[in-house]
């Protein structure tokens, strides 16, 4: 007795002292070690303790994992420390460990995104799992472990598509076994097949045997029986179980152990048939409206993988998008450099507009310039067709960096279409943009402008009009103004509505001539407005009010503001709230700030939330302005706050302005707070600008960009315009290659006025900049 009590002792002090001696060695304290093992404060500092009580076997194995210590030789102190009798007869010999000994991806649970970095030590922390949603095949599994854990012995192979969530159904489903004190083992060393035909016969009592990818063990050609045979006998053997047997498989694996031999042929799998018989059990390739309905309010409590999944997944495969992004991404980061531009190409084109099938060629010859001179010098004759070789490879879940793709046809009713415009006939290599990767690199490339190569590629092999209007636009937006023409251009060639009706404005060309080319009412819609440009305000009402008869709610609202700056009210009221009934949200914005003059703001509120709830979230700041120039500061915030929950981040600089106008200093810094955790960061911006740190108050003002804000940017180079000239180039760059052009040559407008100084700066920068067209002087 008094040797089990000193045992217990010396346990207990060796214990603590590897806990205490790796924690120090770490270079963490207390407080990050219990962060990073997801444990309470007070469980740590007592698990270190002398005067603790023997910390649980569940906190030792989270504290050996993070501390990098063997789990199994702590919890085997933990257990001598206690004085726990060892589990069965058979621990100390039998294989496995404990199942909380386990992290979820040594057993090949695929990780759900990238490794997390320590802040405070650059290391790499365990990857995250996403929530995880239960299903019916999770139900039919779990009575099988009931089954278990009551002490019956049981197997269960679960069959599915790759990545659909079998292991991690396992894994979830052995959670219960546990903390009844059940071990897991994984064969797998020298091979799984050696491992499980060597060991399956010391298997004791309470162990989850784990035969993930059971091809490698069930179907081995020249041991697969054998190894079939001794989990037939493990089941079967009394004195052994409770065991639990789980595997995975995919369906061809399946059908190829299950299917009936021919007469007169070899029949290499017939123990396997019988071993699987009534104990295989599907995982479907999607989820189910239940099952997405679960994943949706996991990912509405805070589950950013699973939020980033349900916005990328389609048709319900979001188990296979989660496992395939992390090999997605280490694809793109460790590509080769043909490789990484042609990925690049595919990601700008998606980001700027282009639809989701992108030519091949479009892609070869764009990825050009995405090289460095030394990449482009190595390039050999057939680096193209390496490359989209090398990008086809899928990854988990059947996903692929950049595969090939097929586009479904169209089938529409013929039209009588009088356009002339040339559409090329006949195949053209296209490929399709993983989803994942497209999301990441929305984010990775937001900030760069494309290279010339891309904008050529683009005028080149592009055809459909929208995304040649698309791209033309984003040219524009970047002062690639000589682009913008071309690709415009080129919409036209291709039939291109918008560019022609845009070319006849320009020419005030009679609205005749586009009746050659536009349906019928869209002609009625341009010879009014050329009517209106030249002055015949009524015979442009005319035609609206033809329209309107005809059906085309839209007219209603011109004919409303035509009513209202001739100064008729009533009359403009009338025709709004005919546009507004009929679902027209011009014309309800219009009735919103006619009724707001009017002081009739319980009426303007109601119309505002039915144009948010369409989709125009801007109507609440529209609306606190208006409250505000009334005086009614109260209801200008609870405006503004409803443009804030909406996603409107701006508002948090209105609702500090309101807040100060009203003497609230303490409601103003609170508010301000919160923006600045929230991305809004024009005082940091300007904190930052004021000590000189430029690069950090540029960081803030595109910080601000990215949450969807455009007023510290535009604060920020105002200022420098007129103060700091020589860090006003380089913002004013930046902003050009992130798409905000046009914002700049506003900023660059607003800040002429006395600042001559202004413009030469910017001037500068288009002078300087290789691929920027100056714009027309009479712009600034």
């Amino acid at each position: 007795m008094q040797e089990d009590l000193d045992g217990q002792v010396l346990a207990r002090a060796e214990l603590r002292s590897r806990l205490a001696d790796a924690l120090a060695t770490a270079g963490m304290n207390k407080t990050q070690l219990s962060a990073r093992a997801k444990l309470g404060r007070t469980t740590v500092s007592a698990a270190l303790s002398p005067r603790g009580d023997v910390p649980s076997a569940q906190t030792v194995a989270a504290l050996a994992r993070v501390l990098k210590l063997p789990v199994d030789e702590l919890l085997e102190l933990q257990r001598l420390a206690t004085g726990a009798p060892e589990a069965d007869s058979y621990a100390g010999r039998a294989p496995g460990r404990p199942i909380r000994a386990w992290e979820p991806h040594d057993l090949e649970v695929h990780p759900a995104g990238p490794g997390r970095a320590h802040a405070d030590t650059g290391a790499l922390a365990g990857r995250e799992l996403p929530g995880y949603v239960s299903r019916e095949h999770d139900r039919m599994l779990g009575a099988v472990v009931q089954n278990a854990a009551a002490g019956r012995s049981g197997m269960v192979v679960l069959v599915g598509g790759s990545s659909t969530g079998k292991t991690r159904a396992c894994w979830e489903a052995v959670q219960p076994l546990a903390s009844l004190g059940w071990r897991l083992w994984h064969p797998f060393d020298p091979t799984r097949a050696q491992a499980a035909l060597n060991e399956l016969h010391r298997v004791g009592p309470r162990t989850v045997v784990w035969l993930n990818e059971a091809q490698h063990y069930l179907g081995d050609p020249t041991v697969g029986e054998q190894i079939t045979a001794a989990v037939h006998r493990l089941l079967t053997d009394t004195g052994r179980g409770p065991v639990l047997v789980l595997g995975t498989l995919w369906p061809e694996y399946a059908h190829q152990y299950t299917a009936l031999p021919m007469p007169d042929r070899p029949d290499p799998h017939s123990r396997v048939r019988e071993l699987l018989a009534g104990r295989t059990l599907a995982v479907p390739d999607s989820f189910d409206d239940a099952a997405l309905a679960a994943a949706t309010a996991l990912a509405e409590a805070g589950d950013h993988l699973l939020a980033d999944a349900l916005a990328r997944a389609r048709e319900g495969r979001v188990a296979q998008d989660l496992a395939g992004a992390p090999e997605l991404l280490r694809r793109y980061q460790q590509a080769t450099p043909p490789t990484r531009a042609l990925l690049d190409v595919a990601i700008d084109a998606r980001r700027l507009g282009v639809s989701l099938h992108l030519p091949q060629t479009f892609l070869t010859d764009a990825a050009i310039d995405y090289l460095t001179d030394t990449d482009y010098d190595q390039l050999t004759d057939d680096w193209a067709e390496r490359a989209f070789a090398e990008l086809a490879q899928p990854v988990h879940g059947k996903q692929a960096p950049l595969r090939r793709a097929t586009p479904r046809p169209h089938r529409r009713p013929p039209t009588p279409a009088k356009s002339t415009a040339s559409t090329p006939t006949g195949p053209r290599p296209l490929f399709r943009l993983a989803d994942y990767l497209e999301q990441h690199g929305r984010r990775a490339r937001r900030r760069l402008c494309p290279p010339a190569s891309f904008w050529h590629a683009a005028h080149t092999h592009l055809i459909h009009p929208d995304d040649l209007n698309n791209l033309a636009d984003a040219a524009g937006d970047r002062l690639r103004l000589q682009w913008e023409h071309r690709l415009l251009r080129r919409a036209a060639e291709h039939g291109s509505t918008r560019v022609r009706i845009g070319l006849a404005r320009g020419q005030q060309e009679e609205a005749g001539d586009l009746e050659d080319y536009l349906p019928d009412f869209l002609a009625k819609q341009e010879r009014a407005r050329i009517l209106e440009g030249s002055g015949d305000r009524e015979a442009a009402l005319a035609i609206w009010e033809e329209l309107a008869e005809e059906g085309f709610e839209d007219a209603y609202n011109s004919i409303g503001q035509r009513h209202e700056e001739d100064g008729r009210r009533a009359d403009a009221e009338r025709f709004y709230r005919l546009g507004a009934e009929a679902g027209d949200p011009d014309a309800m914005q219009s009735l919103v700030f006619l009724l707001a003059e009017d002081k009739h703001f319980r009426e303007a509120a109601e119309w505002t939330e039915r144009i948010a709830a369409i989709g125009d979230i801007y109507a609440y700041p529209r609306l606190a302005y208006r409250y505000e120039a009334a005086g009614n500061l109260t209801n200008a915030k609870v405006y503004f706050q409803k443009g804030l929950d909406a996603g409107l981040i701006a508002d948090y600089g209105d609702l500090v302005r309101i807040h100060l106008k009203e003497g609230d200093d303490e409601g103003a810094m609170r508010i301000h707070k919160e923006g600045v955790k929230a991305g809004w960061t024009r005082v940091p911006m300007l904190i930052a600008e004021d000590a000189g740190d430029h690069d950090r108050a540029d960081e803030h003002a595109f910080t601000a960009v990215d949450h969807g804000t455009l007023e510290p940017l535009q604060e920020l180079l105002f200022r420098r315009l007129r103060q700091d000239s020589a860090h006003a180039g380089p913002l004013a760059r930046k902003a050009i290659d992130a798409g905000l052009g046009r914002i700049v040559l506003g900023v660059g407008r607003d800040s002429a006025s006395g600042h001559p100084q202004a413009i030469a700066v910017l001037q500068e920068v288009l002078a300087d900049a290789d691929e920027i067209e100056a714009p027309d002087p009479k712009l600034w």
